[in-house]
């Protein structure tokens, strides 16, 4: 009886507490790994912006300088004396935003080409734009050196798993050295400019804004970016204790040596200055081609720990939660299995044991088991009364005794047959019952929230209108559950989406947009004017991408008017260079854009919003719409404002 307890225990909960375990381990496992790598590519993809933002600034200042060498004002300039041209070099450094800007003769470009491998690519006729770094002397030596000599120093500060040093201070400057050849009638030589990194606040803060745009949302990550020459901390926004930037703190030795020392791109979790961040470090090459330094981007880990280990405790909280509800359903289901069998073998046990007036007694079950257990006391009853018989007259009737003790033993094979059966009965109707329970328990109830809806309708008639809403949804509810069960019997191919150009009328994605942004909009002191022309002709357009250029822009209008204005939005029909179409006009009373920018509006990274947008959203509207065969455009109003026109052409 032991081993048929086991075995209806083994089947009852190894399911349960073995196999969903397992399961339940290798889910949580790969979903961890698969978490684990979506923050390594997402921190991949912040560092791969900062790269392409320091890139701009290297192109930005060598084109600036290459331009300036070929202007007709430095031409100019070049012809008067030594003080006035050295003035503007100064003026046209401070227009550029460089740090220094000085002209070489040839004799002095030669022998500075010899240090310099910009300026000796200068000397041979082309341009160059590096990273170098400059000892303190030579910064002491460039025009307003003794200022960038000073900025460039930096104390250094005992970092926990750094490399040992002997150092007390950095006084090296990390500059983007770029130089130029200038062949003007009264000046033969180089020009020469650069940007000093070293505390370059303004530089690493904008690639910080870059990459780790504050949206207000309390799931923001804690994004850091830092510049290094070599491995210390030259320009960053890694903060100390009481808000002050980490700058003369250095990195651990386990990320120098992959960085600077093996030149491999650090894609992992780093401990930065007091805490654990998920970063990315990439070597930055100067001019020489040798490795001095590192740019570097990461966010917080912590809250991603956290986010992990809250999930885990759910996950396990919920299993336990289940197996504590289940365990004990479980075992009383299979208590009233194998508890009447017990009780059949205790009392087969005392009749073996001569007690013939033991019995099994009233079984509660009313299956097959309980059916069993009768017939086995009856059989008991017989054998006693038999037994009865047998001893009286046992002296005279001991072959009838023998007969008896034949069907006796006939009647207990049959016994052990049924029993065989029984307990192959139970184990195939546990089986059907788990099959028929699914069925019952899942797609009834299904038909019968199906039918009282039906017959909501059909009492109610017109009158669910006003509910017709809701008793939509509970259809759709009632074809998904029944779509859930539909899934679990068969495998399904997951269908292909995509997204498509169609015929639109502009007025009716406007008011979708107005909804989406109505807490923009919703102002007591702004004022919204609409006016849509009736006879507007329908475009053809993907709606989406509409919607996002619609919202884009009143967005922005709104942002441009702050507290108060007056948004103005009119659509009317428009030709354009001989076509028929639509134009969506939006005006704001903000201060519009200035005269000197209305060109770059559309130009990717410009904003005039610093440190609040990517620059990005103008151009990906301009991209949409050109698309789509339309145009978009902007002009400063006379009274006042930006005006957006977006214009396309009629669907034919």
């Amino acid at each position: 009886m032991t081993s048929v307890r086991l075995r209806l225990l083994i089947l009852a909960l190894l399911p349960l507490m073995v196999l969903m375990p397992l399961l339940l381990l290798l889910a949580v496992n790969r979903w961890s790994a698969n978490y684990d790598n979506l923050l390594i590519t997402n921190v991949q993809s912040d560092l791969r912006i900062a790269d392409q933002y320091l890139q701009r600034i290297l192109t930005t200042t060598g084109n600036d300088v290459r331009s300036l060498a070929r202007s007709l004002d430095f031409n100019r300039a070049s012809q008067h004396n030594a003080d006035r041209f050295n003035r503007f070099l100064q003026d046209n450094r401070a227009n550029l935003g460089l740090d220094f800007l000085y002209f070489l003769p040839a004799p002095e470009a030669r022998e500075e080409a010899n240090r310099w491998p910009v300026i000796a690519a200068a000397v041979r006729g082309g341009s160059a734009t590096e990273i170098d770094i400059f000892p303190a002397a030579h910064l002491a030596t460039l025009p307003s050196g003794a200022g960038l000599a000073a900025r460039a120093r930096v104390p250094l500060i005992e970092t926990l798993a750094a490399v040992p040093t002997e150092r007390t201070t950095e006084d090296r400057g990390m500059v983007v050295h770029t130089a130029t050849p200038v062949t003007t009638p009264g000046r033969n030589g180089v020009l020469v400019g650069g940007i000093l990194l070293n505390r370059n606040l303004d530089f690493i803060d904008t690639i910080n804004a870059l990459v780790y745009r504050t949206t207000g949302d309390s799931d923001d990550r804690k994004g850091t970016a830092t510049l290094f020459l070599e491995d210390v901390r030259v320009s960053t926004n890694v903060r100390l204790f009481e808000g002050e930037r980490a700058l003369g703190t250095r990195v651990s030795a386990a990320v120098r040596g992959a960085v600077l020392d093996a030149g491999r791109t650090w894609l992992d979790s780093a401990f930065v200055v007091n805490d654990w961040y998920m970063s990315a470090y990439e070597p930055l090459i100067d001019s020489f081609g040798n490795r001095v330094g590192m740019l570097y981007v990461g966010f917080l880990e912590a809250p991603f720990t956290a986010a992990k280990r809250s999930a885990y405790i759910l996950i396990f909280s919920a299993f336990l939660a289940i197996l504590a509800l289940s365990v004990p359903l479980f075992l009383r289901l299979a208590g009233g299995i194998f508890s009447p069998l017990e009780r059949m073998t205790q009392t087969m046990r005392k009749v073996e044991d001569g007690q013939l007036d033991a019995r099994i007694g009233p079984v509660r079950s009313r299956d097959e088991i309980g059916t069993v257990a009768a017939h086995l006391d009856s059989l008991l009853d017989q054998v006693q009364e038999r037994d009865r018989d047998l001893r009286s007259w046992a002296d005279s009737l001991n072959t009838r005794v023998e007969e008896r003790t034949a069907e006796l033993r006939e009647a207990n094979q049959k016994l052990e047959t049924t029993y065989k059966q029984l307990v192959m009965s139970e184990k195939l109707a546990s089986i059907g019952e788990i099959t028929a329970g699914v069925a019952h328990e899942i797609n009834n109830p299904v038909a019968v929230i199906q039918g009282n809806v039906d017959v909501i309708r059909q009492t109610l008639g017109s009158a669910t209108e006003a509910v017709e809403t809701e008793l939509s949804l509970i259809d759709r509810q009632v074809g998904r559950i029944s779509a859930i069960v539909s899934k679990l019997l068969q495998f399904a191919r997951p269908s292909e989406f995509g997204t498509f150009e169609e015929q639109v009328d502009i007025a009716t994605v406007l008011k979708d947009c107005l909804v989406l942004v109505d807490h923009v909009i919703t102002n007591p002191r702004t004022r919204l004017s609409i006016k849509m022309a009736e006879d507007a002709p329908p475009v053809r357009i993907n709606p989406g991408e509409l919607q996002q250029v619609i919202i884009n822009l009143v967005v922005n209008a709104v942002q441009a008017m702050g507290d108060r204005g007056a948004l103005t939005i009119h659509l009317m029909r428009r030709d354009q260079a001989g076509k028929s179409g639509v134009a969506l006009v939006i005006a704001d009373t903000g201060p519009g854009i200035p005269a000197d920018k209305l060109a770059s509006v559309f130009d990717p990274f410009f904003t005039t919003k610093l440190g609040e947008g990517t620059g990005l959203g103008l151009s990906v509207s301009q991209t949409l719409i050109q698309g789509a065969k339309g145009l978009i455009s902007v002009r400063n109003r006379a009274s006042g404002g930006a005006e957006f026109t977006v214009w396309l052409p009629e669907d034919a």
